[in-house]
């Protein structure tokens, strides 16, 4: 059986990361009787360099048509002060494909503990195990895609200034598609979920309070608590062992996540999985359970010009992406395993990029490498 998988590769560092998570597909179902076809499509500031528009109706339509959509990054400084942005295209593209659900796992793999800024009591890196949370981020809604605009406004004296407004806006069935996401995931994980938000001044806050006490109610077996998103982001730094699943906003999640990442070891080791439906219980974070999900799988560390084309980016958050779409597109729990067992081999072996490096200049076992030495070792790893 072949499946179809839309590749844009992007730009800056992005050829290069996703790559190796082409790579890790093709072997991790070498034995399956499964293959892929990986269809090139151009999106971000290669798309305009080349078309003059950071999403090609060509791009969107040909991907509505795969299985899976794989990204590696969009962005970069030569096309910051356009009128047209790489950044309108990537959310173009999760609005096209209806990607309403953003999953970002953060956990603190054993071997890097000593990369976690924070203190061992605190990561729980001291015990058996350190914190290991799912970030649910709705997509598609909130202040991104609200009105926006700017007007001329009146001030003290006749004079006029210029001023700037985004909107905050969501519906109800937004509100409960995404929680109802978290809740499948959180079925399968620790049965916690915390719904992140600002009720004590914003109102679309409130509706994602009475949605959640109304949805709660269908999840008797999962425990729910809510914190105000101020208070989240301390409670992340203060006591990450606490959450479980968080349930959030388009803003707050994007927001929290990457501030979880940082907590990893380095924001170039979270994959991301956005769906376009609700996962069923299965997988390890609430798999598909035999049904097909259209997904758009991206590491969240963004294009990183500085470094691209220097062999020196972290490809682990690409390959971990694809461990994903694995999971949640194509139901193929066991390869997905397989990779995220490699990627830890790998780790266990003493590999490590440079933003993965330990800080407290306790190096161990570890042995400085670059994104093609990663890549191959991971690949090695993968049985």
């Amino acid at each position: 059986m072949k499946f179809s998988i839309a590749l844009i590769s992007g730009d800056g560092i992005g050829p290069e990361v996703t790559a190796w998570a082409v790579a890790a597909l093709e072997k991790s179902v070498r034995s399956s009787g499964c293959s892929f076809d990986f269809i090139p499509l151009k999106a971000g500031g290669a798309a305009i360099d080349e078309t003059g528009s950071p999403l090609p109706l060509e791009t969107l339509e040909t991907a509505k048509q795969c299985g899976a959509v794989l990204l590696g990054a969009m962005g970069g400084p030569k096309w910051d002060k356009g009128q047209v942005r790489p950044e309108q295209g990537l959310l173009a593209l999760r609005s096209g494909l209806g990607v309403f659900a953003n999953l970002r796992p953060a956990a603190l793999l054993p071997p890097l503990r000593s990369a976690c800024p924070l203190k061992p009591e605190i990561s729980g890196a001291g015990g058996a195990a350190g914190f290991d949370m799912l970030i649910v981020r709705e997509l598609t809604g909130g202040i991104y895609f609200g009105a926006h605009g700017r007007e001329r406004i009146a001030r003290d004296g006749g004079e006029t200034e210029t001023a700037a407004f985004d909107t905050e806006r969501y519906s109800s069935g937004e509100i409960e598609r995404i929680l109802r996401v978290g809740y499948s995931c959180a079925g399968s994980r620790r049965k916690k979920l915390c719904i992140v938000d600002k009720a004590n001044v914003l109102e679309s806050s409130r509706l994602w309070r009475e949605v959640g006490e109304r949805v709660s109610k269908d999840y008797p077996d999962i425990e729910t608590s809510y914190l105000y998103v101020d208070n989240a982001a301390m409670q992340l730094i203060r006591a990450p062992v606490q959450f479980d699943v968080i349930v959030t906003s388009n803003l707050f999640g994007d927001i929290l996540s990457d501030e979880a990442s940082v907590l990893t070891g380095s924001i170039g080791m979270l994959p991301s999985a956005s769906l376009a439906g609700v996962p069923r219980s299965g997988g390890a974070d609430g798999g598909t359970g035999g049904a097909h999900i259209l997904g758009l799988y991206e590491p969240i560390h963004g294009s990183a010009p500085d470094i691209a084309g220097q062999d020196s980016a972290n490809p682990l958050a690409a390959i971990l992406s694809a461990a994903m779409a694995l999971r949640y597109s194509f139901n193929m729990e066991k390869e997905a395993r397989a990779i995220e067992a490699a990627v830890t081999a790998v780790l266990d072996a003493g590999l490590r990029t440079k933003d993965i490096a330990s800080r407290d200049g306790d190096s161990g076992n570890e042995r400085i490498v670059g994104t093609k030495e990663m890549g191959e070792a991971v690949l090695a790893a993968l049985e």
